[in-house]
């Protein structure tokens, strides 16, 4: 029985990937510095998992900005509006991995970045490849066969690892009409052959090839792409290991596919799916293969210790039908989205001894699939004995804790009526007495909520936190700045005006930070793209709202201004869905405590005046199963909480929701059944391409597409956002559409946001100018 680990956390244990990119960018760390860290991350890492016995190594899975950029490099996918760059700049593979995922503008270059989305049905976002009918393939970088030999230096038992050939295909985007992209097989799969053959010359034994999109619903003809595939890697490489890796769901249909494909190894995610293990187990042909099983017992998306009991007896079920040589023990996914090390963990203020007991992070992961291969491999000891009493006491524990069950709480939810899922009147007449209310003029302007958050905000909480300075002095220094933000706004021109959220740390764990039920961790960070972390907030009992959490800062800007002022808060399906949530309930449970919570802000914010009220949800799309089957349920209860958190309002009241990087052809129904008065989406990477699913479904509420990319510092030009509105206009009536930006401003420095908002009112303007009078 062996031990193997699919990836782990790049960002580094106190976030040093970050903070050295960031300087970087800003000219304060010279490339071979940035390289330094690197490395110094890798093989801190690398002898993390070596020190605690893990026997595969994975080499690959570090990247300064993300995995599937870093293989489009690998193989020479570099878009055609990149090339006079890299002629004429020669630039580093870190620059232009960088442009590539943060767009290029300077030196007399505008290019634009490539489009970004979510990995899954995680938080992670991933930059999504672009394919030409004629698309060419040739190795360009060798950044993995790099890092192989220098993990093979330092002593590693290294097993490379990439994504999958298909899945690199399936997860990319044609940029033009007349082929599909799996078409492209043929001139990809000789690439991936040539890494292969580097890395069988290195020595290599083992590689994980990662192929997710096996766990999606496919067609045969998909199917048998991958057939073709593997079976051609395995003619080349008849001695090379293969570790077939999916993840996030079962294989279902797909699983007679990929028990005849050619590979030694085959992972199971058995947290999310442990189903699928009988189903392997009573196929008589893999039962007498010699193919093996990675079980992936332990939970790598979510921060719970894991069950011993029931990890046992998963792995024993196995042994008991192939044996222990054909069982590898490893987590269900990448540690990417777990956070680094439960042991930063210090502060007993912050997460006390009783809930930190039930908690394992990445380190602590990495131990857990250890210890299992001990407790099943009749490896008996001390401290395996030890390790098992603790685990099973911390797992009594929390199933018994009183902190955990609230009466109150859930006779409240078991109360929810169904007309508490429902406005007053349909949107129809609501938005006529909101017109009558808010006189906002034709493609009303506003911003997504957030402004920069600048070092000066951030270190002013920071201050706070260590008690340096008083809670008078933070709100002196808060109202400043919101009242700076409103005055600037009314400057240039911006019609519905937000406060700037210069009091928050995070869209969700402000709100946790606020609700019972929650709890939170010093450095419990986690990459959601390139630099960008979060520190998610753990759910871990009932929750409930004590007393209101934005109506204070929302009303104060609102007292500085006779324009209107949105309120801003998180929807109930992002605050779950961004959390590490409680796996003792179902997740439709937890869902409809925190849209109770939300709702009681949402009417105490009307009672204050607040009649522009947006309650974002950018996760909805990402929290949707991978399998379709399964998609009508989830639909079902996360619409119904989003209603009835923002049902308890006048129809004068505007709703407004936001959502970004998601594709929606395919649950626009559902998007239109969550009633709100005016959506605002993602668009501007894409062209506006994603307006078009609103435009054929006639979605009759409002639309704000996204006129710029607030995910690049690239400043756009008011020709540029007017082109694409009018591109918006030629899909949906002007009477129906806002102009903002795609997103939060709180990563971006304010020069560029200034620039940026001041060409995206004049667009509006001359948008305005274009419009007949009365068409709003």
């Amino acid at each position: 029985m062996q031990t193997h680990n699919l990836g782990y956390p790049r960002i580094g244990s106190r976030r040093e990937l970050k903070k050295a990119s960031e300087q970087y960018w800003a000219g304060k760390l010279s490339a071979e510095q940035l390289m330094t860290t690197g490395k110094e991350i890798r093989l801190f890492n690398w002898r993390l998992q070596k020190d605690a016995g893990i026997d595969l190594i994975p080499v690959g899975d570090f990247s300064f900005y993300d995995q599937v950029l870093d293989t489009s490099l690998m193989v020479g996918a570099i878009p055609t509006r990149y090339h006079t760059l890299m002629q004429e700049k020669q630039l580093k593979d870190v620059d232009l991995l960088f442009a590539m995922a943060r767009g290029y503008q300077k030196d007399g270059f505008d290019i634009t970045a490539m489009e970004m989305t979510k990995w899954f049905d995680t938080n992670y976002h991933y930059i999504v490849a672009e394919f030409v009918a004629n698309q060419t393939f040739s190795l360009f970088s060798n950044k993995l066969v790099n890092e192989v030999r220098e993990a093979k230096e330092a002593g590693i038992p290294a097993k490379p690892v990439l994504l999958g050939p298909v899945s690199y295909l399936l997860l990319g985007k044609e940029k033009e009409p007349g082929f599909h992209r799996l078409e492209l097989i043929k001139r990809l799969l000789p690439v991936y052959l040539e890494v292969l053959k580097k890395l069988d010359d290195a020595g290599v034994y083992y590689v994980q090839l990662d192929e997710p999109c096996l766990a999606l619903d496919l067609t045969e003809a998909e199917r048998q792409v991958f057939v073709k595939t593997y079976r051609e890697i395995k003619a080349k490489f008849p001695d090379l290991h293969i570790i077939l890796a999916s993840y996030f769901e079962c294989y279902g249909n797909n699983l007679s596919t990929v028990l005849e494909l050619p590979v030694q190894i085959l992972h199971l995610d058995l947290v999310r799916c442990p189903s699928q293990l009988d189903d392997i187990l009573v196929n008589a042909s893999f039962v007498n293969s010699a193919t093996r099983l990675s079980l992936g017992v332990v939970d790598g998306r979510n921060i719970w210790k894991n069950d011993f009991q029931q990890s046992v007896h998963l792995i024993n079920k196995a042994v008991a039908k192939i044996g222990r040589e054909r069982i590898l023990i490893a987590p269900s996914c990448s540690l990417l989205h777990s956070p680094c090390d439960l042991d930063l963990e210090s502060d007993e203020k912050v997460l006390t001894p009783e809930m930190k007991q039930w908690m394992s992070f990445a380190n602590q992961k990495i131990r857990e699939v250890v210890t299992l291969k001990q407790l099943t491999s009749g490896e008996p000891g001390a401290a395996t004995d030890k390790a098992w009493r603790e685990n099973v006491a911390a797992t009594n524990s929390r199933r018994t804790s009183a902190l955990i069950h609230k009466v109150v709480v859930k006779q409240r939810v078991a109360a929810i009526a169904a007309g508490d899922a429902r406005r007053t009147h349909e949107f129809a007449e609501r938005k006529l007495r909101q017109r009558e209310l808010l006189k906002l003029p034709a493609f009303p302007t506003t911003t997504i909520g957030s402004f920069p958050q600048t070092p000066e905000v951030r270190n002013v909480r920071a201050r706070l936190k260590k008690g340096e300075i008083s809670p008078a002095e933070y709100d002196a220094f808060v109202e400043k700045e919101t009242e700076a933000a409103i005055r600037w706004q009314e400057s240039i021109g911006i019609d519905v005006l937000v406060h700037g959220e210069f009091e928050r740390n995070d869209m969700v764990e402000y709100f946790g930070e606020q609700l019972d039920g929650f709890v939170f961790t010093s450095n419990g960070w986690v990459q959601s793209y390139g630099s960008r972390c979060v520190k998610p907030p753990v759910i871990f009992g009932d929750v409930s709202r004590p007393r209101p959490m934005t109506v204070r800062w929302s009303g104060y800007a609102q007292s500085l201004t006779k324009k209107w002022v949105k309120g801003m808060l998180t929807g109930p399906v992002t605050i779950l869905q961004w959390s590490f949530v409680r796996n003792d309930q179902p997740r439709s449970e937890t869902c409809a405590q925190i849209a109770l919570a939300i709702r009681d802000e949402v009417v105490d914010l009307e009672k204050a005046g607040i009649r522009v009220i947006q309650i974002d949800e950018p996760a909805i799309r990402e929290g949707l199963p991978l399998r379709k089957e399964n998609w009508k349920e989830y639909l079902d209860w996360a619409v119904r909480a989003f209603r009835i958190s923002a049902s308890g309002v006048e129809d004068a009241t505007q709703v407004h929701t936001h959502m970004c990087y998601s594709e929606f052809n395919d649950i626009i129904d559902s998007i239109a059944d969550m009633d709100a008065d005016v959506i605002t989406i993602e668009c501007s990477r894409s062209q506006m391409e994603l307006l078009e699913a609103f435009a054929e479904f006639k979605y009759p509420n409002e639309i704000g597409p996204g006129v710029y990319d607030i995910h690049s510092p690239r400043v756009p030009s008011k020709m540029e956002m007017v082109a694409l509105m009018e591109k918006a206009r030629a899909v949906v009536p002007a009477d129906q559409l806002w102009v903002n930006p795609d997103c939060g401003l709180k990563t971006r420095a304010w020069p560029e946001t200034k620039a940026a908002l001041v060409a995206m009112v004049e667009a509006a303007k001359e948008l305005r100018e274009a419009v007949p009078a009365g068409a709003r």
